[in-house]
């Protein structure tokens, strides 16, 4: 077995206590580390390990730290996703070393699992690329039930300033991405 293969059965083991399940029976993290890795495959084919390990493992034991423990503004939940990040990066940077996976792959998933470069960095933002794919076709459409449309709106277009020139482009083709949704990925 390789050592990406020993990571990533790793990130599915721990995702699979996920007590939440989808409805068809699926731990929710493990099927959310699944979907990160098909729209990494999709987008991105000639990954390198530590990037294909961060997209696995991008929320890996995530119920853990319930949002719930956060105060329930911005702050706090800014507060919450930055100790998700770094909750993250810890996680998988043990199961990285118990791969055999040397320090310096190690700090690049840490750097891109704590978002460190956004927009600077390839692989960070080739990472938030994927993150932003996964959302679009397999979460936005729940979440947006019963949003007021203008919220929707701020959201997709914080979405759309996430992602890099190049994905966004793909986004308008891959998706069906009614205006004015639309308008934020060609900008």
């Amino acid at each position: 077995m390789t050592r990406l293969q020993t990571a990533f059965d790793a990130i599915d083991k721990a995702n699979s206590a996920d007590p939440t399940l989808t409805t068809d029976g699926q731990p929710e993290a493990l099927l959310y580390g699944r979907r990160m890795s098909a729209e990494q495959e999709a987008l991105y084919p000639a990954a390198s390990e530590p990037l294909r390990i961060a997209c696995r493992g991008q929320h890996i034991e995530r119920w853990s730290l319930p949002r719930s423990d956060y105060p329930m503004d911005r702050p706090g939940y800014l507060a919450w996703r930055t100790e998700q990040g770094r909750r993250h990066a810890a996680r998988v940077a043990g199961i990285m070393g118990d791969a055999g996976y040397g320090a310096d792959d190690i700090a690049h998933v840490e750097r891109m699992l704590t978002k460190q470069g956004i927009k600077r960095d390839d692989e960070v933002q080739a990472m938030e690329d994927v993150a932003c794919f996964t959302f679009i076709r397999w979460y936005l459409g729940p979440f947006a039930e019963g949003r007021d449309p203008a919220e929707l709106q701020r959201i997709v277009e914080k979405t759309a300033r996430k992602m890099s020139a190049t994905a966004r482009a793909l986004a308008l083709t891959a998706f069906a991405i009614p205006e004015p949704f639309a308008a934020a990925f060609r900008a």
